[in-house]
């Protein structure tokens, strides 16, 4: 094993051989390993058998935040990924700085995924989609949208704890009272976070830790 993952066992958790670790795919399966041995070039490591570590089913959310500039999204993936959520669908609105998820970028921020996932001991990597126009989001199942002005608090929104969520959140800017109107007409739930307007980055992480708690509770 090399790469980055060769490294962070090496260097990081500093296995020796001898070890025990688990390896995972991915995709919900993993599997004990042994450290056989190891150098600059990586860990070779011997595999039992693999199983199913995360079930398909079970609650699932959803993060559509607005396609943050910087290194704002990629601080929404990490702490996401840690969180449980299932997905990130980013959404291009009107007040967005950035119009776009280049191959460069998407590609380190599907690598923070999976690194994410394997420092926090997940099995199963959320899945990165390609940003949509917010007028072209869709969703199954429930939908909350976080707007600083809205009556109902996130605690008054009975979706947290279906089957599935997406979570939307806006740019710097915030979301137009607009496009907050055009969700809600598609069903989602206008909610606030709690008294402070929270920044761009902070608000889908505050939503995911909130949503963790109401679905381990």
């Amino acid at each position: 094993m090399g790469g980055a993952a060769g490294h962070h066992l090496g260097r990081v958790l500093r296995v020796r051989v001898g070890s025990a670790v688990v390896a995972f795919d991915g995709a919900g399966c993993e599997a004990i390993g042994t450290v056989v041995a190891l150098d600059d070039a990586g860990v070779w490591l011997e595999l039992g058998p693999p199983a199913v570590a995360e079930a398909a089913g079970g609650p699932r959310l959803t993060l559509a935040p607005a396609l943050l500039k910087g290194d704002k999204l990629a601080d929404v993936v990490r702490m996401g990924t840690e969180l449980g959520v299932t997905a990130f669908r980013p959404v291009v609105t009107r007040r967005c700085d950035a119009r776009d998820l280049g191959p460069a970028r998407r590609a380190r921020l599907a690598r923070i995924a999976s690194e994410a996932a394997r420092q926090s001991g997940r099995a199963r990597v959320p899945e990165l989609h390609d940003p949509v126009p917010l007028a072209a989001l869709r969703w199954s199942g429930g939908a909350v949208v976080a707007d600083p002005t809205a009556v109902a608090a996130w605690c008054d929104a009975p979706e947290v704890l279906g089957e599935d969520l997406t979570a939307v959140s806006g740019p710097e800017g915030g979301l137009t009272p607009d496009e907050v109107a055009s969700l809600a007409a598609l069903g989602a739930r206008p909610v606030r976070l709690g008294p402070s307007v929270l920044r761009a980055e902070t608000a889908p992480v505050a939503m995911a830790a909130a949503w963790r708690l109401a679905v381990d509770a």
